[in-house]
């Protein structure tokens, strides 16, 4: 099979069959790192930093505006499991027939260390905090006994969010081919 051009304009070559290049749909699995990549950061930044303080600021009580951040974080909890392991995946296929080279890729270790992240945070001390939410009823789990231990768990686990979105914006920037003329292009 003769290798076909990925851009027609473009010097690089790979080796794409050419039904791939003909048929558009077949063209997803060529993109879905990056697909994975801006799904997962994204719904990071954007449920983390975005929907939930606005939530907090918009809704008077407190209690709903939890539950609901709750809800969030956890939704995109799944998905960032779900990403990291089609991107952990891709990153293990990309490397066929030489595993020795794996353990020396940093964006390997990046995925992985947001994997194990996201695992500590969606099954270590977000049911911890539901149960003591759960605990603390009819009461405000921060007017409870278990206020304490909530507020410890809660920090932990926005340290992890902190350090789990900021290697997600390493990822990001270094997926990012260098600009190699002096144009400042946008896009």
């Amino acid at each position: 099979m003769r290798p076909q051009p990925l851009n027609r304009r473009a010097a690089s070559w790979s080796v794409v069959p050419p039904d791939v290049l003909r048929f558009p749909m077949k063209r997803i699995f060529l993109h879905l790192p990056a697909i994975a990549l801006t799904a997962w950061v994204g719904g990071l930044w954007s449920i983390g930093y975005l929907a939930v303080p606005l939530i907090f600021h918009a809704q008077p009580d407190r209690q709903l505006s939890g539950m609901l951040a709750g809800e969030m974080l956890k939704a995109v909890g799944y998905l960032g499991l779900t990403c990291g392991g089609i991107l952990l995946l891709h990153k293990i296929c990309t490397v066929c027939g030489k595993p020795e080279k794996i353990w020396r890729e940093q964006t390997f270790w990046v995925i992985t260390t947001m994997l194990v992240i996201g695992l500590i945070i969606q099954f270590g001390l977000s049911p911890v905090m539901a149960n003591l939410k759960i605990q603390a009823l009819p009461l405000d789990v921060m007017h409870s006994a278990f206020a304490d231990r909530f507020k410890i768990l809660h920090g932990i686990s926005s340290i992890l969010y902190l350090m789990e979105s900021l290697l997600g914006l390493y990822l990001l920037v270094k997926s990012q081919p260098e600009q190699t003329s002096d144009k400042s292009d946008f896009l």
